[in-house]
């Protein structure tokens, strides 16, 4: 049983942001940060099976694609990469890239890759804060500048670059095409609300994504049967005896925590373990109702 603090780790990246606010304050003094990390605060415990992330941009990451399980335990590694992303904040115009407009062969890929052409073969959406973008292993697909996304994805750091715009970072062709889908992307579901409080985003074979959306000054118990993690994107909450804000997150596992919401309501995201979406997560104890609109967090000029 456990209900801990998240450690963050700062990623430095050069595609990154030196001003991390409203999401953190951690200093731009060695370089701009990329991706914030949250980790368990207890090193020492198992490795957990998902790992969340904040992704900032002011520039395009590459175009790439990650394995699957069998393909990344083929290279001895213990797991592929399937990932979902919530869109934080979004400057006008930003796009995500996933998968390709027009089936492909395996030759006419590789070789749009060499010409650069492959950047006209994706295809491209424009993003607004609150969109959900479900990225299953094998799906080409790239961030572009101009976003912050909170990232869910099985643990892994297994990535195949197919173009990285001129910058000298090593590629990884031949691994990308043994695992890349040639072709569109599946739709995205649409989301489904579960409870006034409660919207289903994503469901993968690896984890359930969720919106939690908690009236002010409201009291709930929040019961996670198994791996769980909770991101504050809006307002404040006190998790069991931890009181966590914007940016903040919080490790659940087995374990049960009463959620008192702050003054100004809550608005966090939720991701656990499984395959459906658990039904005796979340129980209000107070009787109220929460009906509240979504709030979106805009990016700081």
């Amino acid at each position: 049983m456990a209900v801990e603090r998240a450690e963050i780790e700062v990623v430095r990246k050069p595609w990154g942001r030196a001003d991390l606010r409203p999401w953190s304050g951690i200093s731009d003094a060695d370089g701009p940060v990329g991706e914030l990390w949250f980790q368990r605060s207890d090193r020492g415990a198992p490795p957990t099976a998902l790992l969340l992330k904040l992704l900032f941009t002011t520039q395009p990451l590459s175009i790439q694609v990650h394995p699957d399980d069998a393909f990344a335990r083929s290279l001895g590694l213990d797991h592929g990469k399937t990932e979902a992303w919530f869109v934080v904040s979004a400057k006008p115009g930003a796009t995500v890239g996933v998968g390709l407009k027009q089936p492909m062969t395996s030759a006419d890929l590789r070789a749009s890759i060499e010409d650069g052409s492959i950047i006209d073969r994706m295809r491209w959406q424009e993003v607004r804060a609150g969109d959900v973008v479900s990225v299953p292993a094998g799906t080409i697909h790239a961030i572009g500048a101009g976003l912050v996304i909170a990232e869910i994805q099985q643990r892994s750091d297994a990535t195949f670059r197919l173009f990285d715009y001129g910058r000298a970072r090593e590629r990884h062709v031949d691994h990308a095409l043994a695992v890349a889908h040639r072709g569109p992307a599946e739709p995205q579901p649409p989301f489904q609300r579960l409870t006034d409080a409660r919207t289903l985003l994503a469901v993968s074979p690896y984890f359930v994504l969720e919106r939690l959306n908690l009236p002010d000054s409201g009291t709930w118990t929040l019961r996670a049967t198994g791996e769980s993690w909770l991101l504050v994107l809006q307002g404040q909450a006190r998790v069991g005896a931890l009181t966590v804000g914007v940016g903040e997150a919080v490790f659940l596992d087995g374990a049960q925590a009463d959620l008192t919401v702050g003054p100004e309501g809550l608005t966090a995201l939720l991701a656990y373990v499984g395959t459906v979406s658990d039904p005796t997560l979340l129980f209000n104890r107070d009787g109220r109702q929460a009906v509240l609109p979504l709030r979106i967090l805009e990016a700081q000029p």
